[in-house]
């Protein structure tokens, strides 16, 4: 009799770990859309730095291309936008573990990111530059051997500057670029010379340059990189989201709502082909 009441109890206790173990295990993924729909709003992760793309104003509202760009395509479907700073970086691990739904901010599409990520169609179309001071006299990557390079956390940048070694990383002193939270450390280190070039976005560093009206004191030129292309990231199971955001880029570009925030912050059309 004894030995019955410990089996049923052994039997018992392994049950509770069994439902704690699969308590513990990641919930499958859902589309979430008509929570969206519900709830009325949406939570977009975003680099407050990268100008023009998303940044904060000197009153601290967020601004920039891509903010008036998901304000216009969520007005369509009468949910609001809630910006989340977020650290660039780690910007996968917030949208897996849903602190934001959606990384939107001159998000490079890559097939790296796509193994873990759902992309929207390319909306525009960027390259990787290299910014030195013509003070240096490097006007071409080839005089980057043995200089300091600097590159900020978790930007496409970087990750084409690891995943093609033969173009930089075997030359730049350390075969390394020095890392950096935002772009803007990084040109105040560039600017003070404690760095000889930046791997960066050119519309960011056109964009800075000029506001600071200093382009004309630094060399730009292309960083060998194959061009990359800006798209909004969500989770995979989001599949109505992401459908929901390319039928929004057709009819603003059909409105000509696209062309006109587009003008507004770079001067010209920079729509892709995908959503003309």
């Amino acid at each position: 009799m004894k030995i019955s009441k410990l089996i049923i109890t052994l039997l018992s206790f392994l049950l509770i770990l069994t439902g704690c173990a699969s308590g513990g295990k990641d919930k499958p993924q859902k589309d979430n859309w008509n929570d969206f729909e519900n709830q009325k709003t949406i939570v977009i992760g975003f680099d407050n730095t990268f100008v023009p793309m998303g940044f904060q104003d000197k009153s601290g509202k967020n601004i920039g291309f891509d903010i008036d760009l998901a304000n216009e395509v969520f007005k369509k479907y009468n949910i609001k936008v809630q910006w989340q700073a977020i650290n660039w970086d780690l910007k996968e691990t917030e949208l897996k573990n849903g602190n934001i739904d959606l990384i939107w901010n001159g998000y490079s599409k890559t097939s790296e990111r796509e193994k873990t990520v759902l992309f929207s169609d390319e909306y525009m179309i960027n390259e990787q530059v290299i910014v030195t001071k013509k003070s240096k006299n490097i006007v071409n990557k080839d005089q980057l051997k043995d200089k300091v390079l600097g590159a900020q956390n978790g930007s496409s940048g970087y990750d084409s500057f690891n995943s093609n070694p033969e173009i930089l990383k075997s030359i730049v002193k350390n075969n390394d670029a020095t890392q950096y939270e935002s772009f803007n450390e990084a040109l105040i280190d560039l600017e003070n010379d404690r760095i000889d070039a930046l791997l960066i976005d050119r519309v960011y560093a056109n964009y800075y340059l000029k506001q600071q009206n200093k382009l004309q004191d630094y060399n730009i030129f292309n960083a060998g990189f194959e061009g990359d292309s800006f798209a909004v990231g969500a989770r995979k199971a989001d599949t109505t989201l992401v459908k929901k955001v390319n039928e929004a880029f057709k009819e603003l570009y059909k409105e000509g709502k696209f062309q006109e925030v587009s003008n507004k912050w770079f001067g010209e059309d920079v729509a892709t082909d995908y959503i003309k």
